[in-house]
């Protein structure tokens, strides 16, 4: 049976009463905890409150490889993406098929437990190449994939015991359940979804109600408030954004809910996931986007997904889908009309003006103007707020090198100078006070040297992401450390990168404490340089050469690399 056909998206698996749960609260104090990941999360509800019928859990082993490999599961039923619940080696090895999990949230809250009916280590590669059609790993949900989840599934039905707790816009958050009786009360019959993921502006505003206005029908706009690609504004200045954008629509034509999404990034197939949750949130049609959830471009600069593989896909399955598909239309500010129209109503004698995604962060970066004919004045106010002009943002300087390369001099230089200067917090994060302060029980293995570095990552973020200035000196001697390390900062502004190179003999040279000796000779294991390696740096924002500079003159090459880079004037 094919079990999209028919209308649905209510509660699978009913939450149950209170008395059964107090029951089940205690039964689940016996059983195997799994904390779950945010993403995992995000995906519970969805399957708890009807958004992802008609799946009633996490897939399990059959119907995955099915998913993966014909976009439908066993009974014939279309499914794009597969939903699987990942956990580590170590907890796997103690579950067996019949067992139940307890599934709890960060705080150990328990939201629903599952029944296990099957558990299988999956080929991450088949499924990279099959689901998103690539294993490049600047593929979002492949690197989630390879570097982050577990190794093995665990597949099963849920039962629902509570909804993950959300303490932001409460009055925005509906179940599909909710929403669709909304509709139904204020006599809403055909319902144009907009996914989005990003802050609207005019051109949006234009053809989103452009769109409603020629089906006759009502638009909902439904951002993503879960996971998007990593760069992203975060959701709470896009509602604000989206809240203002509201306003600007007629009165009772449009609508607006938050998704609890955690977007794959998977471009056409993510399209067909996106229509069935919107047909379960009661909607008949949905906007699919150019290269709508496109994750941007591969290692060689190419487009993961064409243009317009999304509708192409979505047009083969649109009777079966259920829900019917609005091509984005393109439409482009006229001069001449003071409006924006179909670019197919342009002739080639009108003056288009344009902004493009690039020019934009471009102008929110350096502080220029932003005009009105592009985004409403609201809208520009949150998104200056949110990112400021580089000269008013944090950053961090994280230094790296081998032991005695002289980092923690050019870092002290460096300290100074930015004092002097005195438009911002700073903050040095030495490898030896860290040490000493916040890492005092961790060896010096390459996982505890890891560890170390990802801690003072974590740091500089929260300085970074208030505003102030972290100065960062560790060895910090792996490269996927570091760029762990650099993805999580620039999440919340920058981040320059200085290779300190200087030859290890050097190094040598000027070691005070005797540790390259006491490597040399055996007595300290694991000593970078000596007996583990260093990976030097393939595209710092940085090098300095102290054979050929003093650090005076090195924490001066940093400062003018900041002012070229605008965060420092």
């Amino acid at each position: 049976m094919n079990r999209l056909n028919p209308p649905y998206g209510g509660v699978l698996k009913e939450l149950i009463s209170w008395s059964d749960k107090d029951t089940l609260l205690e039964l689940s104090k016996k059983l195997p905890d799994w904390d779950l990941t945010q993403r995992q999360a995000l995906d519970i509800e969805l399957l708890l409150t009807g958004a992802f019928s008609p799946l009633y859990g996490f897939l399990n082993q059959d119907d995955y490889e099915s998913v993966v490999e014909n976009m439908r599961m066993l009974d014939g039923t279309l499914w794009p993406l597969p939903i699987t619940l990942d956990v580590e080696s170590e907890f796997a090895k103690h579950i067996n098929i019949g067992d139940s999990i307890a599934l709890r949230d960060p705080e150990g809250v328990l939201l629903a437990i599952l029944e296990v009916q099957s558990k299988w280590k999956p080929n991450k590669k088949n499924e990279a190449l099959k689901v998103f059609g690539t294993d490049n790993e600047k593929h979002p949900a492949v690197s989630y994939l390879f570097n982050k989840a577990g190794d093995y599934y665990l597949g099963g039905e849920l039962q629902g015991i509570k909804l993950p707790t959300h303490y932001d816009y409460k009055v925005l958050r509906y179940t599909p359940q909710q929403l669709r009786e909304k509709f139904e009360k204020i006599g809403w019959r055909k319902i144009v979804a907009f996914q989005t993921r990003n802050p609207m502006h005019r051109a949006h505003q234009e053809l989103t109600f452009r769109a409603a206005r020629e089906l006759e029908a009502n638009l909902l706009i439904h951002p993503v408030a879960g996971m998007t690609k990593s760069g992203d504004l975060d959701h709470y200045s896009r509602v604000r954004c989206y809240e203002h954008v509201l306003k600007y629509y007629p009165e009772q034509t449009t609508d607006l809910s938050l998704l609890p999404l955690a977007m794959r990034m998977a471009g056409p197939k993510e399209a067909l996931l996106h229509a069935i949750v919107r047909k379960n949130y009661g909607c008949s049609h949905i906007i699919i986007g150019r290269d709508h959830a496109g994750p941007g471009k591969d290692s060689s600069g190419n487009g993961f997904y064409g243009p317009y593989d999304a509708q192409e896909l979505f047009k083969k399955y649109e009777e079966e889908l259920g829900i019917k598909m609005v091509p984005f239309q393109m439409v482009s500010y006229v001069q001449e009309k003071a409006e924006y129209l179909p670019n197919d109503e342009i002739s080639e004698d009108m003056t288009v003006l344009n902004i493009s995604g690039t020019e934009l962060r471009r102008r929110l970066r350096e502080g220029l103007e932003i005009p009105e004919w592009f985004s409403y004045p609201e809208v520009i106010q949150e998104l200056r707020k949110t990112k400021p002009a580089r000269n008013k943002q944090g950053f961090t300087v994280f230094f790296t090198g081998l032991s005695g390369s002289g980092k923690s001099t050019i870092a002290n230089a460096l300290l100074v100078k930015l004092l002097e200067i005195g438009d911002r917090p700073v903050t040095l994060l030495d490898g030896d006070i860290v040490r000493k302060n916040l890492s005092s029980e961790l060896g010096f293995s390459k996982e505890h040297r890891n560890l170390n570095i990802e801690r003072i990552g974590f740091v500089a973020s929260e300085i970074t992401k208030n505003g102030g200035i972290a100065i960062c000196a560790p060895i910090a001697p792996y490269d996927r450390t570091r760029k762990n390390v650099r993805k999580l900062i620039k999440e919340h502004g920058g981040f320059i990168e200085v290779f300190v190179s200087t030859p290890l003999s050097e190094c040598e040279r000027r070691d005070r404490k005797g540790l390259y000796a006491k490597a040399r000779a055996g007595i300290v294991k694991e000593f970078t340089g000596i007996s583990d390696p260093y990976e030097e740096p393939k595209e710092p924002e940085l090098i300095i050469k102290t054979m050929e500079t003093t650090p005076d003159n090195a924490a001066h090459k940093v400062i003018l690399k900041l002012e070229q880079m605008g965060y420092i004037k």
